[in-house]
């Protein structure tokens, strides 16, 4: 990946009329505009602070997406009608338990070429929903004919947990270990493998790029890339969210699981994603992530999409002339079929 200081931005416009070329478009990124439903919020008289500037309500609604995000069921149910559809042309995943528990197993959509890369996809949902691995089939479809295999991930949530972040992270540590040591038996090339993950999965996708794999015998560059959306990689906010109501935080969780801490141990180079319609909070992570790590020195790209709210900048996944389809394909080295 070239070009650590790049930074785009996308708009849908761009993206229909540039097709093929709008990868060439590219403009600096603009104070974050996010944008409430509705946008004027009821009077109310504010509360004490919190974090930063925001009271408890602003810092709950922050990290509320049904608040910035409207349209949030209607992506979903477009997510399954594509999924459903992408399922007829490249046909079902290979579904294979990468351990011990009924939580840990991975789905695997093959692309017919040998010894292809490999995209590990972490699934977002607040870190208590987000579906079935099953359920990507249009996030797998253009990777499949572009010539990279595409592995879904499924772990434990944090309420089947009991409030931990803990199992989670290392079920998918696992997944990730499995899929290196058997990339080959699926015809893939275990010295490219690249992840890639959203919102809360951004969170876990954050926590797995900064992992100590020599523990494990892996090399420490097990990731030639990784694209994280719309990810958390500070915990100290979301502790201080309404979201610490389901999640048990305690201190050591709240340390090891911030990745932003620990960028010493980062060794992946990094592309990550936000929209200008997502939460406040949302795009200051991002935005506070890429700086900590262009400032230690490390690759990393921002990429903004203008226009997008959170569920919205994970379906241009689906396409390789989207904010993050454009990203991954162009991380990964691979052309539009």
């Amino acid at each position: 990946m070239q070009g650590t200081d790049h930074e785009s931005r996308l708009t849908r416009r761009m993206l229909l009329s540039a097709g093929a070329a709008a990868g060439a478009l590219a403009l600096n990124a603009d104070a974050a505009s996010a944008q409430r439903c509705p946008a004027t919020p009821p009077p109310r008289v504010k509360g004490p602070l919190v974090w930063l500037d925001m009271d408890q309500q602003e810092l709950d609604d922050a990290y509320d997406q049904s608040v910035y995000a409207f349209n949030q069921k209607n992506i979903a149910e477009r997510s399954r009608a594509n999924s459903e559809w992408a399922l007829t042309v490249i046909g079902k995943p290979q579904r294979v338990a990468y351990g011990p528990s009924e939580y840990e197993k991975l789905d695997i959509y093959r692309t017919q070429r040998p010894n292809a890369p490999v995209n590990i996809f972490i699934h977002g949902g607040a870190w208590r929903a987000g579906g079935s691995a099953s359920a990507r089939a249009h996030l797998a479809l253009p990777l499949v004919k572009a010539g990279a295999h595409f592995v879904g991930l499924d772990f434990i949530d944090v309420d089947q947990a009991g409030g931990s972040l803990f199992p989670m992270i290392e079920q998918i540590r696992r997944a990730v270990g499995w899929v290196y040591r058997n990339a080959a038996s699926f015809g893939g090339n275990p010295n490219a493998l690249y992840v890639t993950g959203h919102s809360s999965g951004g969170h876990l996708g954050g926590c797995v790029v900064v992992t100590d794999w020599a523990k494990d015998g892996l090399p420490l560059d097990i990731f030639k890339g990784a694209l994280l959306g719309s990810g958390m990689y500070d915990l100290k906010p979301v502790r201080l969210s309404k979201r610490g109501k389901y999640i048990k935080f305690t201190d050591a969780m709240e340390e090891e699981l911030s990745s932003q801490r620990h960028i010493d141990r980062l060794h992946t180079p990094l592309i990550l994603t936000h929209g200008t319609l997502e939460t406040p909070e949302f795009q200051r992570q991002t935005r506070d992530f890429y700086a900590a790590v262009k400032a230690a020195g490390k690759p990393v790209e921002l990429r903004v999409g203008e226009g997008y709210n959170h569920f919205e900048t994970q379906e241009t996944l689906a396409n390789p002339y989207g904010l993050m389809g454009r990203a991954l394909f162009e991380l990964m080295k691979l052309s539009a079929a």
